[in-house]
């Protein structure tokens, strides 16, 4: 949803008629812009819960001193930008002003006209861009409450949602595992954008996209000069998700050589950028991810078995969604509205025929698989209704996965035979080879497919 501006309150602090004329005149000059002037401090702070996004404030004051008024509209309200207009050039007093909170300092001379309107700009920019953040946090949040990031019913996703209840509690560390596919980065996002943590970043690392000698650079940062390319002083994901959340997917995949630094990181709470002297504190909330089962890489040694504990904390095992049961189709609907809606579609529904197909498939990609067939289908029905046909099952299936379909032993037969004959461009001879089977027998089968 967009985000739209409200009309710009403006509050003009000012015991001189003229330059109160004048700088309401040039706050009013676009017609957006709502005036409301004061002619003393204490009038200006009885309003202030009328929430104003800007405040022009004169230092010299019959009851105060802009000092003190400026101190007050701070201690309510922080985020409220105040310009203040002096008679006076003082870098000092400036400097002073500056330092309390005020977002500028001008003086009442010829150019007090055109410094004014420039300074209401870029404050009234600011203002909007704070509020637009703040929007698109709300929405990022709502987002990511836990029923609408993640779908689903079945008892094993209501263990998941008991355990993420007690996850957002405190700032203990998590450890996601599960297939590739499962949504392990969802449910990190829900558990960020549901604790008191929410307004920080959150910042994601995926280990295996990274080239192993870029992943030190990437996680602490570096100095300029620190190798080769390193133009400039760059902070590290650590320093970026400093009082929020940093998530690790993929940790299974980091070389054990690195292993030791980052275990010292997550212990001393302090990095030290590559290249670099300086010990950069942090306080951040740590969750990983992997697809592997940690435990069996410590026992392989390619994992630290001290790291593995530093970051098991709260264990989350997402399950599979060929174990979900009717999650699938929950899910389902939950992609196909997203997409039609997002792509302004009319209403598509599934068949009872769809939905029977994607019931009795393994989805070997899991969730994400279940996305891109969704999307497809949508694409590709007919009438605004997703037929058994429109369902497209990704071919590539790893070793075995094939294995979870329920069918007789010459319909394995058949499919066994096609997939050879496919790709070995129908070469009866070669395929028979391959299969160690007489030739005879591939063109008998070949005679029954054709004929079924």
């Amino acid at each position: 949803m967009e985000y739209i501006p409200e009309p710009v309150k403006i509050f003009v602090v000012e015991d001189d008629p003229v330059y109160m004329k004048l700088v309401q005149y040039v706050a009013e000059l676009n017609p957006d812009h709502v005036v409301r002037t004061f002619d003393n401090g204490k009038d200006c702070l009885d309003h202030l819960h009328e929430n104003p996004a800007l405040i022009t404030l004169d230092y010299s004051l019959p009851d105060t001193t802009g000092e003190e008024v400026l101190k007050a509209i701070k201690a309510y309200n922080p985020e409220i930008p105040v310009i203040v207009v002096s008679s006076q050039e003082s870098i000092n007093t400036a400097v002073e002003l500056l330092k309390h909170g005020a977002y500028d300092y001008i003086t009442k001379d010829n150019e007090t006209r055109q410094r004014l309107l420039n300074a209401i700009n870029n404050a009234k920019k600011q203002d909007a861009l704070t509020k637009e953040v703040i929007h698109l946090r709300e929405e990022v949040g709502q987002k990511y409450e836990f029923d609408n990031s993640i779908i689903g019913e079945s008892p094993a996703i209501q263990k998941i949602f008991k355990l993420l209840t007690k996850a957002v509690k405190t700032n203990i560390t998590v450890s996601i595992t599960g297939e590739t596919g499962t949504g392990k980065e969802v449910v990190a996002k829900a558990i960020h954008y549901n604790s008191d943590r929410k307004d920080k970043p959150f910042v994601a690392v995926n280990i295996a996209s990274i080239p192993e000698n870029l992943i030190e650079s990437e996680l602490f940062g570096h100095e300029k000069g620190a190798f080769t390319g390193a133009l400039a002083r760059r902070k590290g994901k650590f320093e970026e998700a400093h009082t929020g959340t940093i998530f690790l997917d993929e940790i299974g995949e980091m070389d054990i050589s690195l292993q030791a630094k980052l275990l010292r990181a997550l212990q001393e709470r302090e990095i030290t950028r590559i290249g670099g002297n300086e010990v950069v504190k942090f306080e951040t909330r740590v969750i990983v991810a992997t697809h592997r089962n940690l435990a069996e890489e410590v026992q392989a040694g390619n994992f630290r078995e001290d790291l593995y504990y530093r970051l098991l904390g709260i264990p989350i095992e997402l399950p599979p969604l060929r174990e979900r049961g009717k999650d699938i189709l929950l899910i389902a609907e939950h992609f196909l509205n997203a997409f039609i809606k997002e792509n302004k579609m009319g209403k598509v529904k599934l068949s009872k025929e769809a939905q029977s197909k994607l019931m009795n498939y393994p989805f070997p990609g899991n969730v994400r698989e279940l996305k891109s067939i969704i999307e497809l289908a949508a694409v590709m029905c007919d009438d605004n209704v997703i037929e058994e046909v429109d369902i497209t099952f990704n071919t590539l299936q790893k070793e075995g996965q094939f294995l979870f379909e329920e069918m007789t032993l010459r319909d394995y037969t058949f499919k066994i035979i096609k997939h050879f004959l496919d790709k070995y461009d129908n070469n009866v001879l070669l395929v028979a080879d391959k299969l160690d089977i007489g030739k005879s027998s591939i063109y008998r089968y070949i005679k029954e497919m054709e004929d079924a």
